[in-house]
């Protein structure tokens, strides 16, 4: 019988989403940076629904994503805080999904246009950067994240592997 650490599970359970994370945002890479972007890996903020594990999970991923795309500091900095924020606040709001991806929303919509435009100069007036980005954290945060929180909820094998009720090898 395997002993189940809460721990390593819920460590295994972040790493896996911040995983997840950098592989959806560098395979979209061509339109998950810049002025106007839909970072499909927001997808994964539907996360804390499910999971504590996402909290760090998605600041993580989102740190080691926008390294690896070539952000500057600030945006590392403050895009993965407005990731955190998104996520702590997805997570209090778990008991009705379709709230989680609210916080995500509106946290990259405030930071994320004062990233662009006074990090990366961006000439653009940050209330059309704010609809931007707004736009894009909607159709990654609620189109795609609500249609992927069907699927896993439709099929309760999520629920189940992080409950730890997932199929045991003898």
């Amino acid at each position: 019988m395997l002993n189940r650490n809460p721990t390593a599970t819920k460590v295994a359970q972040g790493a896996v989403i911040a995983a997840l994370y950098v592989v959806l945002t560098m395979l979209f890479a061509p339109i998950s940076f810049g002025a106007a972007q839909v970072r499909v890996a927001e997808i994964m903020t539907i996360m804390p629904l499910f999971t504590s594990a996402a909290i760090p999970g998605l600041f993580f991923g989102c740190i080691l994503a926008n390294l690896l795309g070539g952000a500057i500091v600030w945006d590392v900095v403050f895009g993965s805080l407005a990731t955190l924020i998104g996520a702590v606040f997805g997570y209090m709001l778990r008991k009705n999904r379709w709230l989680v991806p609210i916080p995500a929303v509106a946290a990259n919509t405030v930071i994320v246009p004062l990233v662009l435009r006074y990090g990366y100069g961006v000439d653009i007036p940050l209330y059309l950067l704010a609809l931007y980005i707004a736009v894009g954290e909607i159709v990654g945060c609620y189109i795609l994240g609500e249609l992927f929180a069907s699927v896993l909820l439709k099929h309760n094998s999520l629920k189940e592997l992080l409950a730890g009720k997932g199929k045991k090898n003898p």
